[in-house]
């Protein structure tokens, strides 16, 4: 008997039908292949990183049919899940759907979560976590606390747990207005794009989308130009942050003083790059509901220098491009930064 259904069983997985019917299920419930396009979390992610999304980390979003995106099922519960599960905790990688767009996933760390408040300025990012301030004088005793608002607030409390958060300078000559960026020996340079495919802007990061990239180096002395350290506060100030300029305005977002601040609405999620400066987040077009919300990323199964990767020096060296990075295989965010932590220098 147990032979028969066994064998039934077997018939039905080896046939195209059955083949089809697990693969669905398991990109419906279970797990999806991404790849990562842009630096917009570069150093944890890499553009390249082909990644499985564990889909049930936040509870099982509402199935819908890889690349057409076309819902399946009906959203039952309201909050685009067809099981509802916990939420992103402060930290965390998440893949979503940013609020602005549809069939797109962008993939960012979690700032801060419903009832935090988050101020960003030149210096960088403050958290108010919602629990007050006791919560944050035994949970963040090692970090730069400071008061503002009349508040207390946590001053980049995720930098020193997770090495591959940064913000890179940049040098910009107030004559003509050029920005260059800094190599590893100190070097100025700019990124010209040599060839493109694709017309028009890459989302993720607000770069301009390129195939190859070229670096064209000058000889002007670093000292003689304005280094900005946080190039992206310098873009919000010309721009409405937390919001989206078609059809996402939050009425809780304002600009005091030389700040911008935001206190995070129920069930919504901040979420930023890692590459702080590189990266179109919650700072630009607002936080993220719990229904977008489709998972965290489980372990990278592939991976590929881009011709923009400047970390191997594929964008200068043509041999180095599109070689396999065979050291990323199979690693998780968790284990990519506990190799991170060890290289650093004690």
């Amino acid at each position: 008997m147990f032979k028969k259904i066994f064998q039934s069983i077997w018939a039905f997985v080896s046939s195209w039908v059955g083949t089809i019917i697990i693969v669905l299920f398991l990109i419906f419930f279970i797990m999806q292949a991404f790849v990562i396009p842009t630096r917009s979390m570069v150093g944890t992610l890499y553009e390249g990183d082909f990644l499985f999304v564990k889909k049930f980390s936040y509870g099982i979003p509402t199935p819908v049919i890889p690349w057409l995106e076309w819902k399946i099922l009906p959203d039952f519960n309201g909050d685009g899940h067809l099981i509802t599960g916990k939420r992103p905790k402060r930290g965390d990688v998440v893949v979503f759907v940013p609020p602005h767009l549809e069939k797109i996933y962008y993939v960012k760390r979690t700032f801060a979560v419903g009832g935090d408040e988050v101020i960003f300025d030149e210096s960088g990012f403050y958290l108010r976590p919602f629990e007050g301030d006791e919560y944050i004088k035994e949970h963040y005793s090692g970090y730069v606390l400071v008061e503002k608002l009349g508040k207390l607030f946590v001053k980049e409390p995720y930098m020193g747990e997770h090495p591959g958060i940064f913000y890179q300078d940049m040098y910009q000559d107030m004559r003509t207005g050029e920005i260059y960026l800094s190599d590893d020996e100190g070097k100025l340079y700019q990124k010209v794009c040599v060839s493109s495919s694709q017309e028009g802007r890459n989302i993720g990061d607000g770069e301009e989308y390129c195939d190859l990239w070229k670096r064209e180096y000058t000889d002007k002395n670093p000292s003689e130009l304005v280094v900005n350290h946080n190039s992206a506060y310098n873009r919000m100030l010309s721009m409405n942050p937390f919001s989206l300029s078609m059809n996402r305005i939050s009425d809780s977002a304002s600009k005091i003083g030389n700040m911008f601040y935001k206190k995070i609405d129920d069930d919504e999620f901040f979420m930023i790059g890692d590459n702080r400066n590189n990266s179109q987040d919650s700072r630009f077009w607002g936080s993220v509901p719990y229904k977008n919300i489709i998972g965290t990323p489980w372990f990278i199964y592939f991976s590929i220098n881009q011709a923009n990767s400047q970390e191997s020096r594929a964008d200068e060296d043509t041999y180095k491009r599109y070689t396999i990075r065979w050291e990323r295989m199979f690693q998780s965010v968790g284990s990519l930064e506990k190799h991170m932590r060890e290289a650093m220098p004690k």
